[in-house]
C-alpha cells in the first residue's frame, strides 16, 4: 500500500480545483490566526504555489477512503500572451466590483493580483487549465488499469481542431459552495468535445462511476468565490460585457488548438491521446 501511495499519492487526494484536500486539524490548544495575504511583490509563480493565502477555505468535493483515488479527465489549455492581456483587463474591472474573486488553483486574491499587470498575467492566467470531460470521482486501486486502458481505447484517435472560448459566464459546484467565473465553447470545437465526453461517459458507466452532466457545457474557470454568489456575479460579468468597448462577445474571447487529453489519478498522470506538433 505504501508502494501505492508513493505512485498514486495519498489517497483521494487530488491537486486540481474541482477537488481539494481538507484544512489540516490542530489539537484544540492551539489558535491560529489568519494572515494577510502576501506583497505582490512575493508572488513569484515558481515559489509560491505552496503558501496558504489569505482567507480562502475549500473542502473536498467527496470524502476521504484509504485506497481511494481520484480520477480527473480534461483536455490541457493553455493561454497565449495576446489573450492573457484581453482576459486580465476584463477579470480586473470584475475584480473591482466583486473583492471576494481568488485565482483558480493558486487561490490567491484576485484584487491583489489586480494590483499588477504581470503578475495578474503569470498568476491567474499563466497555468495550465483544464476542460473537464467527466466528473472528478473516486476510484479503487485494482479499477486503475481498466479506466486508463479503455479511454485510451476510446479516445486515442482523435484529428486537431481549434477550440473557440465564446462566452463569459458563471457556474456553481454541484454543492453551491464556490462559485466561478468562466469562458464557455459554445460554437467551434462543441461538437467534438461533446463526443469526447460520450465516449468517457461510457467508460464511467462500465465501471458503476457516475457519468457527466446530461448537458455539458465545456469551460475552464478562471476565478472562484467561496458560496454560492452566482445571481450577483453574473449580474456583474453581464454588466460589464455590456460595458467593453472594441470586442464583439458574439465572437471568440480566445481561441487555441486541441493538442490532447490527458488523464489524472491521485497525483500520477496519464497521455490519453497527443495530438504531435504541426498536425
Amino acid at each position: 500500500m505504501e508502494a501505492l501511495k508513493s505512485c498514486y499519492g495519498d489517497g483521494s487526494s487530488d491537486s486540481d480545483s474541482e477537488s481539494v484536500p481538507s484544512a489540516p486539524t490542530s489539537p484544540p490548544s492551539a489558535v491560529f490566526t489568519s494572515l494577510p495575504p502576501p506583497p505582490i511583490s512575493l508572488l513569484d509563480p515558481s515559489t509560491f504555489l505552496d503558501l496558504q493565502i489569505g482567507q480562502a477555505t475549500r473542502v473536498r468535493s467527496f470524502p476521504h477512503v484509504d485506497g481511494n483515488y481520484a480520477l480527473h479527465i480534461y483536455i490541457p489549455i493553455n493561454i497565449s500572451s495576446p489573450s492573457k492581456k484581453e482576459l486580465s483587463a476584463f477579470l480586473r474591472k470584475v475584480s473591482s466590483r466583486e473583492p471576494n474573486l481568488n485565482a483558480v488553483d493558486v487561490d490567491v486574491p484576485l484584487n491583489v493580483l489586480c494590483q499588477n499587470d504581470e503578475k495578474l498575467e503569470q498568476v491567474a492566467l499563466g497555468r495550465e487549465f483544464h476542460i473537464s470531460l467527466g466528473r472528478t470521482v473516486p476510484i479503487r486501486v485494482h479499477q486503475i488499469d481498466s479506466v486508463v486502458s479503455m479511454l485510451k481505447q476510446k479516445l486515442q484517435i482523435q484529428r486537431q481542431f481549434w477550440i473557440d472560448f465564446n462566452k463569459w459566464e458563471v457556474f456553481v459546484n454541484d454543492d453551491h459552495t464556490r462559485t466561478f467565473i468562466s469562458v464557455e465553447v459554445v460554437q467551434g470545437g462543441l461538437i467534438e468535445i461533446t463526443k469526447q465526453i460520450e465516449a468517457v461517459n461510457t467508460v464511467y458507466r462500465l465501471h458503476n462511476l457516475p457519468e457527466f452532466y446530461k448537458d455539458p457545457r465545456p469551460h475552464i474557470s478562471l476565478a472562484w468565490a467561496l458560496g454560492d454568489i452566482s445571481h450577483s456575479l453574473k449580474k456583474v460579468v453581464d454588466e460589464e460585457m455590456k460595458f467593453a468597448v472594441g470586442k464583439s462577445f458574439e465572437k471568440s474571447i480566445f481561441s487555441c488548438k486541441f493538442k490532447g487529453i490527458e488523464c489524472k489519478i491521485g497525483k500520477k498522470a496519464y497521455a490519453i491521446c497527443k495530438i504531435p506538433d504541426g498536425q
